[in-house]
């Protein structure tokens, strides 16, 4: 996603006005260096104690669903998003829980992995052989036994809007599980899992129900032509079934519970809504010390509601705990809406943590 923003930013033209001389340089001068970077891809299971110690016995089973698209519009590459399905895989198994994968058509699923956004739980997910062989060897949804599982977990990733609406397994697992009493969730593009259950009462499953998913406002600001790319855009089809939409603020964390089903916003919603989940279950989720990708945002979270100030002072709490990327991709989406002070203001608080972190 970093990527993709600091090429459109580019694209608009900013960095050739005056005030923006020299910023891919100084923005490039704010990220971690490559030592950071080497130490975390290096990340295994053992090196996580949260994963490692004091597991639950056995609970049971929860299905992880992704999606089996690997093109979109003019033969686009899509897939699932890695970070959605490794932070809350990590999530099940350290409170007890083993995790299937399936994909509608089963075997090796498409994958977006964008090393800017991903911290050290992204990384021991893909070096651990064992999960990266279950991964690359997904269960197909029409072999799957609903009743096998406590809840699912539709995973996002662009690729689910074109092949888990109209999925007739898809439709089965959700409605068998929710009408089970037991959980369904779903986090960004995941929730387009859910447009189209119908449930035995005839009513569909999201009608009037308090949901999230990712946003109007999200999937047009980076794709604006996403309504000839997609065959809706989520949170119109949420809506449209008669749901409750809840938009957060864009690009930051989102989670909304109602009974049996939870949803998530967006990728930063991941942990949360996780953990959602397990409450859900009847349990409560083991303490884990949040990541520094969960305390960026809540930093980000901070500087909305409050401004500068307030978020200065948290930062100086902790200042070694944060993902800088995280924050300058922040600053740099505030100069794409010409919102400049934003902009300005993020990007000292980026350089603010790098220097406290010296």
């Amino acid at each position: 996603m970093f990527k993709k923003i600091v090429i459109t930013l580019v694209v608009l033209g900013l960095t050739g006005f005056g005030l923006f001389t020299g910023a891919k340089s100084y923005v490039k001068g704010l990220l971690p260096d490559k030592a950071h970077f080497t130490q975390i891809k290096a990340t295994t299971q053992q090196d996580l104690s949260y994963v490692t110690d004091n597991v639950p016995s056995y609970r049971g089973k929860i299905l992880a669903v992704v999606t089996s698209t690997d093109k979109m519009g003019e033969n686009k590459e899509t897939g699932y998003e890695h970070t959605e399905l490794a932070r809350a895989y990590w999530v099940f198994v350290a409170n007890g829980f083993e995790v299937d994968f399936a994909s509608p058509k089963g075997g090796k699923p498409p994958v977006v992995i964008d090393g800017e956004d991903m911290g050290a739980y992204d990384y021991a997910f893909l070096n651990d052989e064992s999960i990266q062989e279950r991964v690359n060897n997904t269960i197909a949804l029409a072999d799957i036994n609903p009743s096998d599982y406590e809840a699912v977990y539709f995973v996002g990733g662009k690729g689910t809007m074109f092949d888990f609406p109209n999925n007739p397994d898809v439709q089965r697992i959700a409605k068998t599980l929710y009408q089970s009493n037991k959980v369904v969730s779903a986090v960004c593009h995941g929730p387009a899992a859910l447009v189209n259950v119908e449930l035995d009462n005839g009513q569909m499953l999201i009608a009037n129900k308090r949901v999230s998913g990712f946003t109007n406002e999200e999937e047009l600001f980076l794709i604006p032509n996403a309504k000839e790319i997609f065959p809706f855009l989520l949170e119109d089809k949420m809506l449209e079934q008669g749901a409750q939409f809840e938009a957060g603020t864009k690009y930051m964390e989102q989670v909304v519970h109602d009974g049996k089903l939870i949803t998530g916003q967006n990728p930063w919603s991941v942990w949360k809504l996780a953990e959602k989940v397990v409450l859900e279950l009847g349990f409560e989720p083991k303490l884990r010390e949040r990541t520094p990708e969960e305390v960026s945002i809540d930093l980000l979270m901070t500087y909305n509601a409050q401004g500068y100030d307030a978020a200065l002072e948290e930062l100086k709490q902790q200042p070694n705990s944060y993902h800088r990327v995280i924050i300058v991709m922040h600053g740099i989406l505030a100069f794409m809406e010409f919102d400049l002070g934003k902009g300005i203001d993020i990007i000292n608080l980026a350089d603010e943590i790098k220097q406290l972190a010296k």
